[in-house]
């Protein structure tokens, strides 16, 4: 079926999740523009810069002028950007607010001027909270708990009122992500605890009990491409959890052992981070037919097959793959 959008916007699509999309869109006959800061590196799309399909903005989404640069010509948007997790953004709060949340407004009128006709944001299963329901469901309470998730939850309700006609939105809350990307990020569960493993040969787990649920960069990846493809009315005003497996964070540890012929030592140490949840991925799996492909242990294994081939240096020091300590390094404001 052809594509009935010819041309994506990214924001953020440099990043952890956006440097794997990207490639896969050109491939599928999008035509892309990415508008990213690029503070994790320029040479993402080092194997695409002569795409034809490709445009790269390196620019602030809180600027107008370029905002409107980047949406010019392009039919769809995918909202990524943000200061994802909590510890970045706790950094600095203020700077987190401003990207995460005083820019979206702004963003999405200006989408509706533009005529951009579909607009999909990444929202965050974190937004839910912790539960007591043992399947959480797209349509229980939102109840946020830190400023990260408050902001996600915020903008949700930011589109549902500027929704038109005219303007088709839909809400993803995704799962951890775990997997190899050209811009790894190595501060997700299951990225830190393989990278221990292969490294340092010990795992530390704080507590173990938690669920976390888990989904594999291929498959968030492919449920953006799941949902350009969705008709109108599949898509418009939903909203959709996109997880897989959901584990214990010790289960996760041992996943990762096993994985490995030589011994990995597991330590077990206290925690005050007690979320858990099991996060339900019925609802698009029922409405839109979507289903994860890749396992953790998929994960786990991309992770050692690009470790083995030298891809990732100095993991523990190399700011790049931490996004905190780069925004430290860097300054960001």
């Amino acid at each position: 079926m052809a594509n009935q959008f010819k041309h994506i916007l990214v924001t953020g699509g440099a990043g952890y999740v956006g440097s794997r999309l990207i490639p896969k869109l050109l491939d599928n006959g999008y035509a892309v523009t990415v508008l990213d800061l690029y503070i994790y590196g320029k040479d993402i799309f080092d194997d695409y810069h002569n795409h034809l399909a490709l445009t790269e903005i390196q620019g602030d989404i809180r600027n107008s002028d370029t905002l409107r640069q980047a949406m010019q010509g392009c039919d769809a948007v995918i909202h990524l950007a943000c200061i994802s997790n909590d510890p970045s953004f706790d950094l600095d709060p203020s700077l987190g607010k401003s990207i995460n949340y005083d820019a979206f407004r702004p963003m999405v009128k200006l989408a509706k001027e533009l005529k951009i006709k579909r607009f999909i944001y990444a929202s965050s299963s974190s937004v839910y909270g912790i539960k007591e329901e043992q399947n959480v469901t797209e349509d229980l309470a939102l109840e946020p708990l830190t400023d990260y998730s408050k902001y996600k939850a915020l903008c949700e309700q930011i589109l549902k009122e500027e929704a038109t006609d005219q303007l088709e939105t839909l809400i993803i809350r995704p799962s951890t992500v775990c997997g190899y990307s050209k811009r790894l990020r190595l501060d997700l569960t299951v990225n830190i605890l393989t990278t221990h493993a292969y490294f340092n040969k010990k795992i530390r787990v704080f507590g173990g009990k938690q669920l976390r649920p888990n989904i594999h960069i291929e498959d968030m990846c492919d449920a953006y491409l799941c949902c350009l493809a969705a008709s109108k009315e599949k898509i418009d005003g939903k909203i959709f959890n996109v997880g897989y497996q959901n584990l214990a964070v010790a289960d996760i540890a041992e996943m990762v052992k096993r994985s490995f012929n030589e011994p990995i030592a597991i330590d077990i140490e206290p925690t005050n981070d007690n979320r858990s949840y099991h996060v339900s991925s019925d609802k698009i799996k029922q409405e839109l037919g979507f289903t994860p492909q890749y396992t953790v242990e998929n994960a786990i294994n991309d992770l050692k097959h690009a470790f083995e081939r030298g891809l990732i240096t100095e993991p523990f020091t190399n700011e790049i793959y931490y996004n905190i300590k780069q925004m430290q390094q860097i300054g960001l404001n």
